[in-house]
């Protein structure tokens, strides 16, 4: 069995861990991209397109991770995403043309898809079972802080040794820092194996435990979960690749625009934060109805309020919180600990793909119908959004008895 301390030093590494993959993959780019531009002259929308072309191959393998985090657990996986990434942006400081850089993205897809969220949430619940719930959102809590740490340590390097370095340097970090991470603090799971921590858990279990083993990993609620999950993946991305461009479209200033921007991370951890010490006071199904509804409410006050433009980031950046709490939970609450991984697996794939597709949906909207309208489409997505995942109640209670007969 698991004990507390060695649990803490469990999330603790792959929190750290998550920090550093996440800014050296997902967050890479936002500082990268005009020093490659200016650098080798290629198209900026290929520049960008790379992430869109890894979100697409994260997607893809993402099943085929899950099932292999089930069988042999997420420490071996975990490293090797490590291992791929840093590949990934070695190869992206290599490249001497356009398509070696979009392969090296391809590559860091592959790494993606084994090393951030979903697999690290599977992770976890392949270690502590149906306990899983409080260290997914603490991992979270880490997550939050990537593009804090990383987007300066990024300009850095790019100033001191340019984005070629930059690249390299990344690299290093994800073989000297991050593999040994997962390496030395995630205990290996044999295959078959219960959980680590299923069996304290039961002894406490979150609400409606009971029944979630007995909700099938299929049929209304894996649909209406993915459904959710995809439609919100899709409208957070397009938002946090064109929310300046819509900002500066709302009368806002460049300025205002970026200092706006910056509420976004306080918000996300503070939500997560509030979260953790109400979680045993409500099913994660309520996390996930409260991130749909935040994020609906945000970006109707961006729609029709400009001038409440900081209570519009701040109510969105919340759902967006926690929506990465609900990304991990309400699969472990709905379905149970066993099969967890190759569920989480499942769900990531649609989610990542629609990621990818995400920033040249936004460009189109933007391009041809203008940023209102594109506010307008935004809003109504995050809205539709909210039936689905109410809809999920329906499997957090327990089965009522049948009445005696006669």
């Amino acid at each position: 069995m698991i004990s507390a301390r060695q649990r803490a030093a469990i999330i603790a590494a792959v929190g750290i861990a998550q920090i550093l993959a996440w800014g050296s993959s997902y967050y890479l780019i936002a500082v990268l991209a005009d020093p490659v531009a200016r650098d080798t002259g290629w198209p900026l929308s290929w520049i960008v397109g790379g992430l869109s072309l890894g979100f697409l191959v994260s997607g893809l393998v993402s099943p085929r991770v899950g099932r292999m985090i089930e069988a042999r657990g997420g420490r071996g996986v975990l490293a090797g995403s490590a291992a791929l990434i840093a590949a990934g942006l070695a190869l992206l400081g290599f490249a001497p043309n356009l398509p070696v850089y979009v392969l090296a993205w391809l590559v860091l897809g592959v790494g993606m898809g084994a090393g951030l969220y979903d697999p690290a949430f599977a992770t976890l619940g392949r270690l502590f079972g149906e306990g899983a719930r409080s260290a997914i959102t603490q991992l979270t809590l880490y997550g939050g802080f990537a593009s804090t740490v990383c987007w300066p340590l990024s300009a850095w390097l790019v100033a001191h040794v340019g984005w070629r370095g930059a690249c390299f340097g990344y690299a290093a970090i994800n073989l000297l820092v991050v593999m040994p991470l997962y390496l030395l603090a995630v205990p290996s799971a044999a295959a078959g194996h219960a959980p680590e921590g299923a069996g304290k858990a039961k002894a406490h279990p979150p609400p409606a435990a009971a029944h979630a083993a007995a909700v099938p990993p299929g049929g209304a609620p894996y649909w209406l979960l993915a459904g959710v999950m995809t439609l919100s993946s899709v409208v957070m991305t397009v938002i946090s690749v064109q929310l300046i461009t819509l900002m500066l479209a709302r009368g806002a200033s460049m300025t205002a625009a970026v200092a706006l921007g910056t509420l976004l991370g306080p918000a996300q951890v503070g939500a997560r934060v509030v979260d953790m010490l109400m979680a045993k006071r409500h099913h994660p199904v309520w996390t996930l109805i409260a991130s749909t509804v935040l994020v609906t409410l945000g970006l109707g006050l961006l729609m029709v309020r400009p001038d409440l433009a900081s209570a519009g980031i701040l109510l969105y950046g919340a759902g967006s919180g926690i929506r990465s709490i609900a990304r991990g939970t309400v699969p472990l609450a709905l379905f149970g600990p066993q099969g967890y991984a190759a569920v989480m697996g499942r769900l990531a794939m649609p989610s990542l793909i629609g990621q990818a597709a995400a920033p040249a949906i936004g460009g189109v909207l933007i391009g041809h119908f203008g940023p209102s309208t594109t506010m307008i489409v935004l809003f109504a997505g995050a809205a539709v959004a909210i039936p689905p995942a109410a809809a999920l109640l329906a499997w957090t209670r327990p089965p009522t008895a049948s009445a005696p007969a006669g």
